[in-house]
Formats: C-alpha cells, sequence, structure tokens
C-alpha cells in the first residue's frame, strides 16, 4: 500500500513581464506622491504671497525698439516675469520709495492700513501721437465745462461735458511754466471711494514708447514730485531708446 502523497505548497508562476508593469506601476505612484508634495509646498508658498514675488531678479523685456530691465518683484503678473518680447508690461510700486514687493512692504501692497500708497504703471507701445499734457490742448480743453475748480497742489479740478465720453471723471491740471500742463484724469464720486488708484496719466518715454501710471488722489497735493519719481524710474529702466520726452 503506497503513502499518501506529502501535502506539497503550488507555486503559481508570474509572467516576468506583468510583474514589470506592477514595478513600473509602483514607481509611477511613488513619483507622483513626491511631485505632488513638492507641488503642494511650492503652491502654498505661492498662495501666501498672494500672486506676488520677492524675487529680485532682473528680466530684460523687449517692448518695439525699447528695453527695459525690471526686477521681478515690480512686475504685476506671473506669467510676464521672463526675459522677452512683449507689446504691454504691467508693474506696480510703492511710493515714494519707488520699490517692488517685499515681505516688509506686504502691508503697503495689501493695503492693510488702509492707506493707499502703491502706483500701478503699464509700458506699452505707443498708440497716439500726444501724451496726456499733450492732449489738453487740441481735445480736453473743448470736453471741459469752464470754470474749474481749486484743486490740491495748485492744480485745476475740471469736469467733463456730458458728451464727452468722460463719465464720472474729472480733469487735473496744473501749469508749468515752460512746459505743457501736467495733466490727468481721475474718478469721481463713490468710484473714486473704491478704488486703489482712481486717478491716471500718461507719458511718451524711450522710443515710441507710452507709460501709463495709476495712482491715489491724495498724491495730487505733491504732483511734481509724483511725475519726477515715475519718470526717474521709467530713465533708471530703460536700457535703449531711454530719452524721455518732455
Amino acid at each position: 500500500m503506497s503513502k499518501p502523497a506529502t501535502d506539497v505548497p503550488e507555486f503559481t508562476v508570474v509572467d516576468s513581464a506583468v510583474m514589470v508593469k506592477v514595478f513600473y506601476a509602483f514607481a509611477v505612484v511613488a513619483l507622483l506622491s513626491v511631485a505632488i508634495s513638492v507641488a503642494g509646498k511650492w503652491l502654498g508658498h505661492s498662495i501666501a504671497m498672494g500672486g506676488y514675488s520677492d524675487d529680485t531678479k532682473v528680466y530684460e523685456v523687449v517692448i518695439g525698439n525699447n528695453v527695459l530691465a525690471m526686477p521681478a518683484n515690480v512686475i504685476r503678473f506671473d506669467k510676464a516675469r521672463r526675459d522677452g518680447v512683449t507689446d504691454r508690461l504691467d508693474l506696480y510700486l510703492r511710493y515714494p520709495k519707488m520699490d517692488g514687493y517685499s515681505v516688509a512692504a506686504r502691508d503697503d501692497f495689501n493695503n492693510a492700513r488702509g492707506k493707499r500708497t502703491v502706483l500701478f504703471l503699464t509700458f506699452e507701445e505707443q498708440a497716439m501721437s500726444r501724451d496726456m499734457s499733450g492732449r489738453y490742448a487740441p481735445i480736453y480743453s473743448s470736453l471741459i465745462v469752464q470754470p474749474g475748480k481749486p484743486g490740491p497742489g495748485s492744480t485745476t479740478l475740471y469736469d467733463f461735458a456730458e458728451k464727452s465720453g468722460y463719465l464720472n471723471e474729472t480733469l487735473v491740471v496744473a501749469e508749468r511754466p515752460g512746459q505743457a500742463p501736467f495733466v490727468a484724469r481721475c474718478l469721481a464720486g463713490a468710484s473714486a471711494e473704491q478704488s486703489l488708484a482712481p486717478c491716471e496719466r500718461d507719458v511718451l518715454v524711450g522710443e515710441r514708447l507710452s507709460l501709463t501710471y495709476r495712482f491715489p488722489k491724495e498724491f495730487l497735493a505733491d504732483w511734481p514730485a509724483l511725475d519726477a519719481a515715475v519718470l526717474g524710474f521709467a530713465a533708471r529702466t530703460l536700457k535703449t531708446g531711454a530719452t524721455l520726452k518732455k
């Protein structure tokens, strides 16, 4: 009588190709976990920065025949923080220091104390033959209601005529001996109260380059210093076509 066969564990032979696929699957999962971890840290920093950058790396931005050397922390939008050609560059600066975002300046850029100190600047190719000061005599002077009212910093404030197209705006004019007047437009009423920078002025700089800057109405009290600071910033950052047009 033969002895019963001893129970022997059965092993299933697994195709090596299947094992390779399993290995790669685990590898992919591991890499995804690392990527998510790294991305989470980067995104967390990005969210904490609120879209700002405290990086001071200087980028060379080309608009037309002009090259602008701009630190990353003065450039408003992340996608614009790069070298290369563009048709428009948006910036923000803290006035009067004319510096960009930093941890120390965070409250100012977030308007945390309710004191508006930030200027918004836009460089773009010149679209009109005259800047705002040059447009006063041929255009704006025929669109305003006379007489004007005394404004801050020896300016005169004019309401626009109803059919001018400038609704809820005021024209600000200040005479400058030997030059075209200082001219800006400011929002009026509730719109002005809600805006961080309700006033706007554009000037011609460089080679066929227009610079528009928006600013709090409070800065009109010392408009000569404000205008000089903006033009000085343009002169420092323009590396070609840097001659400012008066």
